[in-house]
Order: C-alpha cells, then structure tokens, then sequence
C-alpha cells in the first residue's frame, strides 16, 4: 500500500508541475491540479494540503538527489575522468527526472525566491556548482568549473538553448563542451 501512496504523490507532484509552467504557480489552483489527474479535491487533499506542500515535495526529491551526488563526487579523486564521470552524473540527474523542476523554476522565478523550497533548491545547487574545483583554485578555474555544471544544466534543459540539434546531440555538445572548461589545459 505505502508504494501505491507513494505512486500517486509523485504523479500529483509531476502533474502539479506541468500546470505550473504551463500557467504559472499563483494561476494554477489545486482543483485543476485534482481535475487533471481526475481526482477528488479531497482525495488531493489527503496527499497535499497546499500548493506549496507540493512543491516542497519535490524539491525535497531533487535536493536529496543532488546531495547524493555531491557526497559521492566528494569522495573521488579529481582527476579528469572523475570530473568526466561527476559531469555525466549531473547530466543524468537532470534527465528527465527533474527536468520538470528546472522548467518549473526557470517560468516561476518569483516563486522560487519567496518560498522555502526555493532556498532549499538554491543552496543545494550551489554546491553542485561547486565540485569541480576547489575552493584554493584560482578564481577563473572556479568559474570555469562552475561554468562545466551550468553548460551541462543548458543541455538538459531544452527551452533555455534553441538549437536544431536532437535532444541527445545537445547533451553529448553540451558534456564535451563542460569537459573542456574543466580540462587540465582548459
């Protein structure tokens, strides 16, 4: 049964977070929410009491995700292919699972400064910025890392490059071109 729950928050939340960037947060109610799942608003009501509960929701998901990779990437040797392999996990990350997140984030950008989640996703974010260089590197290798992170973050996320490349070209462009600016050579 706690599977069967769990199922239907996590297709609550993804449907929530369509709606929300199709009409923006403060627009979307949760009876449309209830409406799009074809649900009861109580039955909504037992899994999700607000809006924001929603939302905390899954940015409670994609921070324990980041902060997985983060402890993992930690753990590593910095040589290239940990870099490499550090890059291709983000990328993963990214796929599919949260790209709704991101999506949702970048039309609500208001939102995500005013709620908790928001900070939340915020901090945890940055230190996925933060793995691939030290904090003793020089500045422009540090921003050069952090550059890596968000090039990979551009390639996963579709709305933000308008290019003619398929789905897989742009993420393959987009890794080689973050493992470039954390190169040895640069």
């Amino acid at each position: 049964m706690a599977g069967r729950r769990t199922d239907t928050r996590e297709r609550i939340q993804q449907v929530a977070l369509e709606l929300f960037a199709e009409r923006g947060y403060d627009k979307t109610t949760l009876q449309e929410v209830a409406e799009r799942l074809r649900i009861t608003r109580p039955a909504l009501y037992y899994h999700f009491r607000t809006k924001e509960a929603i939302l905390a929701g899954v940015v409670d998901r994609l921070v324990d995700s980041i902060d997985e990779l983060v402890t993992w990437a930690r753990q590593q040797p910095m040589t290239a292919e940990s870099k490499q392999e550090i890059l291709r996990r983000i990328a993963e990350l990214l796929a599919d699972q949260w790209r709704p997140l991101f999506q949702f984030a970048q039309v609500n950008q208001g939102v995500m400064r005013e709620l908790p989640a928001g900070e939340c996703m915020r901090q945890s974010l940055i230190s996925m910025l933060s793995l691939l260089a030290p904090p003793e590197a020089s500045p422009v290798r540090r921003f050069e890392a952090r550059l890596a992170v968000i090039a990979v973050i551009l390639g996963n996320v579709p709305f933000l490059v308008d290019t003619d490349l398929s789905e897989a070209e742009r993420v393959a462009v987009a890794l080689e071109v973050a493992t470039k600016l954390v190169s040895e050579d640069g």
